[in-house]
């Protein structure tokens, strides 16, 4: 749904229309919950049900690949039916009953019921998680005049928003779940969307009008007895009771997203061969090449919650000051570095634009794959003058710090360039292929996290395994970079109109805001 002006002038909060800050608590507080369930995931798994670390690793990349699926069915049923509103309210309260089911512990070990209302809490914050994602995000979009002056700042703030759920998620729920005990710290996440949903229904006349569905009495409109929208949310139940299977079965996950992602590819191009002009398919031959880097640079990154998780776990001298630091609220690092990071990176990209020598698109997802590579040698270095004894924190605070100043090179300059180089009747297309690279590289995270080692691995096949990926990592960076012009005339951005040039060198955060899309540290989707 487009702007529409509020009847009886705007009301704002430090310039901004006060929805802005509505979706502003609401996503903080979602993040809060994903991120610090996030960091309890792999920990819980190996150490109250007993999983083996390879198990509890695929299981990990299982999870988060369906999680970045999700969004693209979600968005389309908003836009088309339910409109954004009424799906992130929906959505968030799948996610509060997935984690409050996975707050019930159970007995632990190997129990049946309790391992099987496990999966069925992870099955809810899927599919919630693929109603709300998306669609919160767009909503900030739908606040301002595609030309108002605001925009960009407005998804700034509301990025910030995300980066202060997911820093104060990851170390409260974490503090909870390892020193008090797990079911506190998974409630602390369903207490954190709770607190979400609050804001999101008080404050819902700060939305009024904005993402409403497209055709209410379409929507409305009984079918079978029941109205379309009735049968919406039906059809979600039925997707929860598909994710609760499906993440039982790794392989099957795994096999279905290579499936579905071969035909989407195969779809696009065909599509871009058999119907548009040479400019434009080779764009979309840019856009799908893209896509192949993020696949490695996510399926490194996101060893931030298993092996990484566990690595920090076992392997880290976690004390300060006497006291003995839970592994999980290291995952806060990220968003730290993130929130510290991006007013920087930001403008070093405008600076070199205003130069005339900021780097391509390709340019800078070399230099994303480069950093990545070197956060994981920096790790190996210091584990390796450490010995037989435990590896000094500040070579997890340098990895995140490398890893998170590659995310800020990748992540908005992609979703950036997903929305420049399709053509507008298909930049939705293009967009769910971007997420489902990232979902590919989510589960390849967690193949990457089994070959680290079984129970009995030592440390040395953990540091070979990251060994070779980060040199794959950065021979990847610089080809990628050897190749950026060559690769920049195949994006035709000679031929971009004035705007997208001018989106081009917003920076890390405005490249993403400009074009309407959320920046998380997942993106991460």
């Amino acid at each position: 749904m487009a702007y529409q002006p509020v009847a009886g002038g705007e009301r704002t909060l430090l310039g901004h229309p006060r929805g802005l800050f509505v979706l502003f608590f609401t996503e903080m507080w979602e993040r809060f919950s994903f991120y610090g369930m996030r960091g309890l995931l792999v920990l819980y798994l190996t150490k109250h049900f007993l999983f083996g670390r390879q198990e509890a690793q695929l299981l990990y990349g299982a999870y988060l690949s369906m999680v970045y699926i999700t969004p693209v069915l979600g968005g389309w049923l908003a836009d088309r039916y339910l409109g954004g509103r009424k799906a992130v309210l929906f959505g968030g309260i799948l996610i509060t009953v997935g984690h409050f089911l996975l707050a019930f512990e159970g007995p632990g070990g190997a129990d049946p019921r309790a391992i099987q209302l496990f999966y069925l809490g992870l099955a809810f914050v899927i599919t919630g998680t693929g109603f709300l994602k998306a669609n919160i995000s767009a909503i900030v979009g739908h606040l301002y005049a595609r030309d108002d002056r605001r925009r960009d700042p407005a998804y700034t703030i509301f990025y910030m928003g995300i980066n202060l759920g997911a820093f104060s998620g990851a170390i409260l729920c974490g503090l909870l779940g390892e020193a008090v005990g797990w079911g506190w710290g998974f409630g602390a996440a369903g207490v954190g969307m709770v607190a979400g949903l609050i804001v999101f229904v008080v404050f819902r006349a700060e939305l009024m009008g904005r993402a409403e569905p497209p055709a209410p009495a379409h929507l409305a409109a009984r079918v079978a007895g029941l109205s379309r929208e009735a049968w919406i949310y039906v059809a979600a139940i039925v997707g929860v009771i598909a994710a609760w299977q499906l993440i039982q079965n790794v392989a099957l996950v795994g096999t279905l997203l290579g499936a579905f992602g071969a035909g989407l590819v195969a779809y696009i191009l065909w599509t871009a061969v058999r119907h548009l002009p040479p400019v434009e398919r080779d764009r979309i031959f840019a856009a799908l090449a893209l896509m192949v880097g993020s696949i490695l640079f996510w399926a490194l990154f996101e060893q931030a919650g298993s092996s990484l998780n566990l690595f920090t776990d076992e392997r880290v001298d976690r004390r300060f000051f006497g006291w003995e630091v839970p592994a999980s609220v290291f995952q806060s690092i990220n968003s730290f570095w993130i929130i510290t990071l991006a007013p920087v990176v930001a403008w070093i990209w405008t600076v070199l634009g205003r130069r005339g020598i900021e780097p391509s698109a390709p340019a800078k997802f070399g230099l994303a794959l480069i950093q990545v590579g070197i956060g994981f040698l920096v790790l190996v270095g210091g584990a390796a003058a450490a010995g037989a004894g435990l590896t000094p924190a500040v070579f997890i605070f340098l990895l995140y710090l490398f890893h998170s100043s590659g995310e800020l090179c990748l992540s908005p300059v992609g979703l950036s360039a997903m929305t420049k180089m399709a053509l507008p009747q298909m930049a939705g297309l293009l967009m769910g292929t971007w997420f489902l690279a990232t979902a590919t590289g989510n589960f390849a995270a967690g193949v990457i996290a089994a070959a680290t080692g079984g129970e009995n691995a030592g440390p040395e096949t953990i540091t070979t395994v990251y060994t070779n990926v980060s040199l794959i990592a950065i021979g990847a960076g610089v080809a990628m970079i050897l190749i950026a012009r060559p690769f920049g005339r195949l994006m035709h951005l000679d031929t971009l109109g004035a705007a997208d040039h001018a989106l081009a060198g917003q920076g890390a955060i405005g490249e993403a805001a400009a074009a309407g899309i959320d920046v998380t540290p997942e993106r991460r989707a």
